[in-house]
């Protein structure tokens, strides 16, 4: 855990004074930097110390092999992690012979500064060389949002008290040496080294590299080039070899003179085009780079936040922690999804390499959601995305023999890359958060030529799945056996309460869809047998209850087993996963993440009010939040059925969670679904907002410590802006529309211009519930993060 107060709580900036070593991977989590397609870890300019290199592009990766102690039909042969490909970071300063080294010398002020409004990251240093030379340093970096395959940075260095001899080499470094990332000796060879070089070159102050990987043949180019400020007489020399490429610059600057470079950045893979094509790729976007310069690509980084905060930001009162972590939350989510266009959002994003760089439910669960109503066309990308890879998924499907499509639990282009199948194939609940946000997305914005080319075979594919692994029993009803939940420490359970109820939703939208385009739906087999058959599955579903509890189990027969010894667990033994064997998990009454709750959250409208409170009591004495997908689903229920103070604790875990590194593993990246879920908690939660059924109602209260909450969402074109206190809400729309929303309940017409302002009833929660002990969320405040 960061437990230095290393991020003052500022509303617009995440700032670290000082620089302490200990926490720098975290810190390179924290700061990196990325716009969908190109990543960049916050590493030290000059390269060393670090934590944890990182330069990623969104989908390049090398297979490598997935061991087996028993092989078994339909296991995946070959899993995939994303690599570190060519690093243009680097900016190496010699003064006076002497590498600036933070280790060496003395390090007086340091600063870094990441700015939310306009995504730039900035560090400035005071440094005196071993040899007693004070020196002034500073840099500025970027990865552009406008030009998608352009990073920049800004280096400065002067001389604070005495003439000095500078040398600064900036490089493009290939195959840099990482720390090991696997335990598995054939897994770190396969990725040691894995880029082969195919081309370099360099003239004047450009240079090129062009690699490709060895197994998964994904060609990268990346190349840089300079411009340089100074007052004083430049000597420059370039220099090329397979992996490096280096250009140099000497000079001698008198006092108080200053010496800056622009280095300019840019990228681009493919797996089909040739060396001369992605040459011309990426010198065409430095050249576009150069000529834009840094002013430019700041201004143009700058107008692109401010149109993006107009919309999406979330504005309150009464807690500048908050405040804060839900801006750095809607920054990454934006970071990891903006121009990944067409290609997927890891759970990591592109901030570093936890999870091999591998996409989940995550992305449609937690992540689209936001995107759905603050950038509705990167929500739409991240959903084509799944449609590229369907003929992955037919294929899948065909293995596990069952009809339609099977997702992949976790994958980089789309093929199954996990080699634990009771928590990975068997989880196909995938394939309806798949068809949820689909679902969504159509209803949000109305997209007619999204539905027919991208959401309708998505729809059509998932429900034939589910068709297909259910069956109508003797008594009726519609069962989903064999399946694993959103819990994992509950596999291959009949009747899981949320597949079902989320595969429901999906046969319903499919049949839907399939009505509203029926020449589409033709072209895709459809018939009107098979729209009729999702129909009756849908309405027959089976939804198990325990009477005598007066609860939904998570799965059928749940609520039989025994519960596990919460008070013979100590403390250091959580996460549960790593400390006891799954067979003990899997028979007790034991819950990783939200689960049912989740399906309280999703499917919302097939619950009554007071069966959301007796199933929200009864789960979280037994929900020990092993998973950081779970705060905000349990804050966002918690909220609902009245418990205001206890939302608030979870929003404060959910919306720092890597601000504060609570599970310490924010050196492996940032987790994106959980700052996604902040967005949710606020929205969701204290905004009570809902959207089931093609509409938008709101139920909105606020904890104590919050005063004011301002959000806005955008439906159907139009910017919808809450704006909530403690006693009522207003409601605006911009544009010169009107729609019909629900507040507590009451539908009301508002109209583009004509605020309209409702009161806030009263909360008239139960007892709060209690949670595992040692698991309770810790009590967030003002002031304490």
């Amino acid at each position: 855990m960061i437990t230095h107060p290393a991020f003052s709580p500022e509303p617009w900036d995440i700032r670290e004074r000082g620089l302490d070593l200990s926490v720098l991977a975290q810190s390179e989590s924290v700061f990196a930097l990325s716009n969908g397609n190109i990543g960049l870890r916050g590493n030290l300019d000059e390269g060393e110390p670090h934590g944890l290199p990182g330069t990623y592009l969104n989908s390049v990766f090398e297979f490598r092999p997935l061991p087996y102690a028993e092989a078994g039909y339909g296991f995946p042969e070959s899993g995939q992690s994303v690599i570190d490909v060519t690093n243009g970071k680097l900016i190496r300063l010699l003064v006076e012979d002497e590498p600036f080294d933070v280790r060496y010398g003395e390090l007086g002020a340091h600063e870094r500064v990441l700015s939310l409004r306009d995504g730039v990251l900035r560090r400035t240093a005071d440094w005196v060389s071993p040899s007693g030379h004070c020196m002034q340093i500073s840099s500025a970096r970027l990865v552009s949002f406008t030009q998608r395959a352009t990073a920049a940075i800004a280096y400065e260095v002067r001389p604070v008290d005495a003439p000095l001899h500078i040398v600064l080499q900036s490089e493009l470094v290939a195959n840099e040496q990482l720390p090991a990332t696997s335990a598995d000796p054939r897994a770190a060879a396969a990725l040691e080294s894995p880029l082969q070089p195919e081309q370099h070159i360099a003239h004047d102050a450009r240079a090129r590299l062009v690699h490709c990987t060895r197994a998964s043949g994904r060609r990268i180019g990346a190349a840089m080039d300079h411009t340089v400020h100074c007052p004083a007489n430049v000597r420059t020399e370039i220099e090329c070899s397979p992996d490096t490429a280096r250009f140099t610059l000497t000079t001698r600057l008198a006092r108080g003179e200053s010496l800056r470079v622009v280095k300019f950045l840019a990228y681009g893979w493919s797996s089909m085009r040739s060396i001369p094509a992605i040459s011309a790729q990426v010198e065409a976007a430095l050249t576009l780079a150069r000529e834009s310069g840094w002013e430019g690509l700041l201004a143009e980084q700058r107008q692109y936040l401010d149109d993006y905060w107009a919309r999406a930001d979330v504005d309150l009162d009464g807690d500048p922690e908050v405040q804060q972590a839900v801006r750095f939350a809607l920054f990454q989510v934006l970071q990891a999804s903006a121009r990944a266009e067409r290609r997927p959002i890891p759970a990591k994003g592109l901030t570093g390499p936890g999870y091999d760089g591998h996409v989940f439910w995550d992305t449609e669960s937690f992540v689209l959601p936001t995107l759905t109503y603050t950038t509705p066309h990167a929500a739409a990308d991240a959903l084509r995305w799944r449609h590229l890879t369907l003929p992955a998924a037919r294929q899948r499907a065909r293995q596990l023999t069952l009809d339609g499509a099977t997702f992949a639990w976790r994958t980089i282009n789309g093929e199954e890359s996990s080699g634990y199948w009771p928590a990975g194939t068997a989880a196909l609940h995938i394939n309806a958060d798949v068809a949820d946000a689909v679902i969504r997305l159509v209803q949000a914005t109305g997209d007619e030529a999204f539905e027919r080319t991208a959401a309708l075979p998505l729809l059509v594919e998932t429900a034939r799945l589910w068709a297909s692994q259910g069956f109508h029993h003797v008594d009726g009803s519609f069962r989903i056996d064999g399946v694993t939940g959103p819990d994992e420490y509950s596999a291959l359970a009949n009747n899981n309460v949320y597949t079902n109820m989320m595969a429901q939703r999906n046969l319903r939208g499919a049949a839907e869809a399939a009505e509203r385009h029926p020449d589409e739906a033709a072209g895709l087999g459809v018939t009107g047998d098979e729209i009729a058959a999702w129909a009756r599955a849908a309405d027959a579903m089976f939804v198990p209850y325990d009477d005598k509890l007066g609860v939904h189990p998570q799965a059928e027969q749940f609520t039989d087993l025994a519960v596990w010894d919460f008070a013979q667990t100590r403390p250091d033994q959580y996460p549960l996963m790593l400390h006891f064997p799954y067979l003990q998990l899997y028979r007790k009454q034991v819950v990783k993440q939200a689960d049912l709750v989740m399906a309280l959250f999703k499917r919302g409208d097939a619950f009554t009010a007071d069966e959301k409170a007796r199933d929200f009591a009864y789960y979280e004495p037994l929900t020990v939040r092993d998973s950081s997908l779970s705060a905000c689903i349990q804050a966002v229920l918690a909220a609902e059925v009245g418990h205001l103070d206890l939302a608030y604790d979870y929003l404060g875990e959910a919306a720092r969670m890597d601000l504060d590194d609570l599970e310490h593993n924010t050196r492996d990246g940032l987790h994106i679904a959980s700052l996604a879920g902040a967005w949710l908690t606020l929205v969701a939660g204290f905004g009570g907002m809902r959207d089931s059924g093609g509409s938008l109602t709101f139920a909105p209260r606020l904890p104590a410590p919050l005063t004011r909450l301002t959000f806005s969402v955008l439906w159907h074109g139009q910017r919808l802006c809450v704006n909530i206190n403690k006693t009522n809400a207003t409601y605006s729309l911009e544009g010169d529309a009107s729609v019909e929303l629900a507040h507590h309940g009451r539908t009301f017409q508002l109209t583009a211009g004509e605020p309209v302002t409702n009161p806030i009833p009263p909360a008239a929660p139960g007892p709060r519930p209690s949670q595992p002990p040692g698991r309770e969320p810790v009590r967030h405040r003002p002031g304490r993060a």
